[in-house]
């Protein structure tokens, strides 16, 4: 199964969220397998983001999106597991401080953007700014954006500009050399009572577990319809959307590990090769070495 085809949406037609499974597909139900390919997956990523350290060529921005307890946390801690930690970061964005709401939205998130040969991990990101703050308007108020000081203006038209915002910030991130991931981990709202349950029930998961986690919950209706009209205006052929099945978490990561692999193994990769003046300058460096003397 071709996950990165089967779980891409580039905007051609109305995404239709609330109609697409949280489930996994029925052929993979071993998760013994499951779990010895995400190994495999592990450590050809692994020899990926050694040749994009080397090459310092190409930058690699992965964002994860997701409502409270689809997994992300624990989906980034498995897949990337495998890597060099000077070659990745990961930047979590919460709701913004009083200086970064001084600034305009993208400002904490441009700070945070990769350097080239390095993989940046976005534990949500700058789609917040069309996702929470559409479901809590207040937070647009904070900012004191120039003319809009009331709610009736954190409007349709005010998010279809964000919507605007991010898809020339992603155009622009790509000619600069830079491959832009964006996964949704797609849960149900029985599986996230059924893991919120889980947090509150067993005591080493109890830190995890938020109050305030159940009380967006009763959004959970406007946070459907807000990421599916975010992901449908933001999703394009060159910087598509993958919703992925995130009921179970073995089946996630192994479609996110496996469309990583697919799209960095796309890009020209290769660790740098030596003129020839830099092959002698190793040649003569070896003899030295091997007439030391001990």
């Amino acid at each position: 199964m071709n996950f990165e085809k089967e779980y891409r949406y580039t905007g051609k037609k109305t995404l239709g969220l609330t109609q697409i499974a949280t489930a996994p597909n029925a052929k993979y139900t071993d998760e013994k397998a499951i779990k010895a390919q995400i190994a495999k997956n592990i450590k050809q990523l692994t020899e990926l983001q050694g040749k994009l350290y080397a090459q310092d060529r190409y930058g690699v921005l992965i964002i994860f999106q997701a409502m409270d307890a689809a997994g992300k946390d624990s989906m980034i801690a498995h897949i990337m597991s495998g890597i060099n930690p000077q070659g990745c970061q990961v930047a979590s964005f919460k709701q913004p401080s009083s200086k970064e709401l001084a600034h305009d939205y993208l400002w904490r998130i441009h700070r945070q953007v990769p350097k080239r040969g390095m993989i940046e991990i976005f534990n949500r990101s700058y789609y917040e700014d069309v996702l929470v703050s559409r479901v809590h308007p207040e937070i647009i108020l904070n900012a004191h954006i120039g003319d809009v000081a009331q709610a009736s203006q954190v409007n349709d038209d005010f998010f279809a500009h964000r919507f605007e915002d991010m898809r020339y910030f992603e155009d622009y991130l790509q000619r600069n050399g830079y491959l832009v991931l964006k996964f949704f981990l797609h849960m149900s709202k029985a599986e996230q009572k059924q893991r919120f349950i889980r947090r509150i029930e067993i005591p080493s998961h109890n830190w995890k577990f938020s109050a305030a986690d159940v009380k967006e919950r009763k959004y959970w209706d406007d946070y459907q319809r807000v990421y599916d009209d975010a992901i449908t205006h933001t999703a394009s052929k060159s910087a598509p959307w993958y919703v992925i099945p995130s009921d179970s978490k073995w089946y996630s990561r192994l479609c996110v590990s496996e469309i990583i692999n697919q799209r960095l193994s796309e890009l020209p990769l290769a660790y740098p090769s030596l003129d020839a003046d830099a092959q002698a300058v190793l040649k003569r460096a070896l003899n030295k070495l091997d007439h030391e003397k001990d």
